[in-house]
């Protein structure tokens, strides 16, 4: 059976941030037989690329993001269970936080909802997250991706002491580590020693993703 107009149709209301909606259509395309996999990649991470090449682009902007993310976690709430039954298994896991210091959120979470949106299973750490925490984190979830976030000059050397800290306790080449916040720049990335910086949330799940193939 061809399934490609009710996973458009979900991608429409994904998009437009339908949550109540959504649940609906996701719940009638697995009574329909839709392969749960193929819904969560077909019409939501689809859905959720086509948001995030719209953000790049200027053409919609945080707050519609936002509300498109909670459309698509609602979703997966109902496919979860499914999913698991069925085998399907997140790509990977990442790491992400506002570093030592800084108590902004608004940009990690809209970088968490658009890694999530790539089929990645993120820890969300939260804001003010100490190098010794995330490294003992990386350790224990076995996360292949660390995403620091930093939103003030003052906080960016932050960055640093995480990368130093993975370094000082042998887990450096375990992880990627991207950099990204309002002052950070590429140089800065380098300068540190990270392995990725971007400027934007759907660049950074880009990035996130590729870093899993």
């Amino acid at each position: 059976m061809d399934y490609t107009e009710t996973f458009n149709g979900i991608s429409e209301l994904l998009q437009k941030g339908k949550a109540k909606d959504i649940v609906v259509s996701v719940q009638k395309a697995l009574d329909d037989g839709a392969p749960p996999g193929d819904i969560l990649e077909k019409a939501l991470m689809e859905g959720m690329n086509i948001v995030g090449g719209k953000f790049k682009r200027n053409e919609v902007f945080v707050p519609e993001v936002l509300i498109a993310a909670r459309a698509m976690n609602k979703a997966v709430e109902t496919l979860k269970p499914h999913l698991a039954q069925a085998g399907v298994t997140p790509v990977g896991k990442a790491i992400i936080c506002t570093v030592k210091g800084d108590l902004h959120d608004i940009g990690k979470n809209l970088v968490k909802m658009m890694i999530e949106g790539k089929g990645i299973e993120v820890v969300d750490l939260g804001v003010d997250c100490d190098a010794q925490k995330i490294v003992d984190t990386v350790k224990e979830s076995g996360a292949k991706v660390v995403c620091l976030s930093a939103l003030l000059t003052t906080t960016m050397t932050s960055q640093k002491d995480v990368i130093d800290m993975l370094k000082n306790e042998g887990v450096r080449d375990k992880v990627k580590v991207m950099v990204g916040g309002a002052p950070v720049t590429q140089s800065f990335a380098d300068e540190i020693g990270a392995d990725a910086y971007t400027a934007d949330a759907a660049s950074a799940a880009e990035v996130c993703r590729a870093f899993f193939k």
